[in-house]
């Protein structure tokens, strides 16, 4: 072959690989499976402490349980001293409460195929939560909208390596705060297939959750299966206040899932010591899951643990810390020991852009919960300046970067084709990799390769711009809301789904407070 004829081959390769990548695909990643070691950091010896000092203060300090009379009467029931609203649990109660809660369950999505599990050696993937601000490069920080977090759902639906729609991927704050959940839940039930989150800001919002999943799915199926996740924050320290306890209470009735998760701010909502932390967050989980075992034995629940500590000389919570790393990988032990899926890490990060703050305390993040052991990580991707924001650049670079934890959870192949000793024959000494066998059989599965970041030569890069990361995610999502197409829905379940929600609208007065 002649070099002009040689250089044609190699271009028209190229194209054909290019327009593979560029092609419309609705790709989902399956759920990552672990071939690789979780990182424990605490020994046996310091595990015992945190777990005997955390029965400590189920029963010498206690719980409170507010505005929640059915709770403490439960608990009564249960064997615990109730003093007022203050909950004491005897030694071994809680413990063995939690011991009826399933170690892993599967979630159900209205597309089989995007089914997850959660629990054991898996991680589920899913989007920000939260946040009542949005931000783009074009129109910079603002409250966001409805129309915001429909183009974030559509954003997940898009994403290879998110395995979850998620729930709150921004506060849509131009609709009633009544009324919200019911337009966030039809976007993530008609906008993507990939599994969602039930409201919890009201039990009665709760209840439409599970209403509206049962148009979806079906009575039987919803009575029968998992088909929501929720997040269940408990007012850390020790309180678990009637409107959180109300919705855990609709969800662990209906047997669908509920993240127990304190909400952890070292040093303002936990001791500034590790050990200290672990020992309350233990304590929170056992209440917090014990209790959904006294609504509905059985009811599926994860252990959560959101942790961050603050910067003590501005009062802001920091990310990306190594003291965050310490607490993560022992809550995972922790967990495990209990024998409960495990809920913890995300994108996280202070910044206000999504700039090199972000992304080193984004890798940080995201690395530390792939090695604790991890099974469903909230704010996955889009996060940005403590949780204020859901940035969409920043939910196309963290979407991008999910990926290598794909890769990393593999660990190494040591088959055949992974000793490769067929290359090292063929090449021998002072040859080259590129065109041997081995190399053309697995050179499009053998490294993980981006979809956003550059790697083009310095020329190149300037004549097209010199564009950074930011400038790039842009671009990105412009081309993925441009492709989004909606996956399909029976028109009757949808006209069912809209007229539910229209009823419900229409039974309420607006509220936004």
């Amino acid at each position: 072959m002649n070099e002009v004829a040689g250089r044609r081959a190699r271009s028209g390769g190229g194209a054909s690989r290019r327009a593979e990548r560029t092609a419309i695909s609705f790709e989902t990643a399956r759920f990552i499976q672990r071939n690789i070691p979780n990182f424990e950091i605490l020994n046996e010896e310091a595990l015992q402490i945190i777990e005997h000092n955390a029965e400590t203060v189920l029963e010498e300090i206690g719980v409170n349980f507010v505005e929640n009379p059915e709770a403490l009467e439960r608990w009564r029931q249960a064997g615990a001293d109730v003093k007022g609203e203050r909950v004491h649990i005897p030694r071994g109660l809680a413990r063995k409460l939690c011991a009826t809660a399933p170690s892993s369950f599967t979630q159900h999505a209205r597309n089989p195929e995007r089914n997850v599990e959660i629990g054991g050696r898996n991680l589920v993937l899913a989007p920000v939560y939260g946040p009542p601000f949005v931000r783009d490069m074009e129109g910079g920080r603002r409250y966001a909208t409805l129309e915001d977090f429909r183009n974030f759902v559509k954003l997940g639906y898009m994403s290879k390596w998110l395995h979850h729609s998620g729930g709150t991927v921004c506060e849509p704050t131009d609709i009633p705060v009544n009324k919200r959940h019911l337009d966030m839940l039809l976007a993530h039930m008609t906008l993507s297939d990939k599994p969602y989150m039930g409201s919890v800001t009201e039990p009665s919002r709760a209840a439409d959750s599970v209403a509206m999943s049962k148009i979806l799915f079906g009575d039987d199926f919803v009575d029968r299966n998992t088909v929501m996740t929720s997040l269940i924050n408990i007012n850390s320290p020790l309180t678990f206040d009637g409107i959180m306890m109300g919705a855990l209470e609709v969800y662990a009735k209906a047997n669908q899932a509920a993240i127990i998760s304190p909400f952890i701010v070292g040093g303002a909502m936990a001791p500034v010591t590790v050990a200290g932390t672990l020992t309350q967050v233990l304590a929170e989980v056992l209440a917090g899951v014990a209790y959904s075992q006294l609504i509905r034995p059985g009811a599926p629940v994860i252990f959560g643990a959101f942790v961050t500590s603050i910067d003590m000389n501005s009062g802001a919570p920091t990310f990306g810390t190594p003291e965050a790393a310490h607490i993560t990988y022992g809550a995972g032990q922790l967990a495990r020991r209990m024998n409960l899926p495990y809920r913890s890490g995300g994108a996280f990060c202070g910044s206000k852009l999504p700039d090199a703050q972000a992304a080193y305390e984004t890798a940080n993040s995201l690395n530390m919960a792939l090695l604790a052991g991890v099974n469903f990580m909230l704010h996955a991707c889009g996060w940005l300046e403590g949780g204020l924001v859901s940035s969409y650049e920043k939910f196309v670079m963290d979407a991008d970067q999910l990926g290598t934890l794909h890769h990393l959870a593999q660990g190494i192949s040591m088959d055949e084709n992974g000793q490769a000793m067929d290359a090292i024959r063929e090449v021998g000494p002072g040859g080259h990799y590129l065109g041997c066998s081995h190399t053309q059989a697995n050179f499009k599965t053998a490294f993980w390769r981006s979809d956003l970041l550059d790697y083009k030569p310095f020329e190149t890069w300037a004549e097209e711009g010199s564009r950074d990361t930011q400038t790039l995610a842009a671009e990105r999502v412009k081309k993925l809301l441009g492709d989004y197409q909606p996956p399909a829905l029976d028109e009757g379940i949808r006209e069912a789904l809209e007229a539910f929600v229209a009823t419900r609208k229409a039974e309420m007065p607006d509220a936004f407070i």
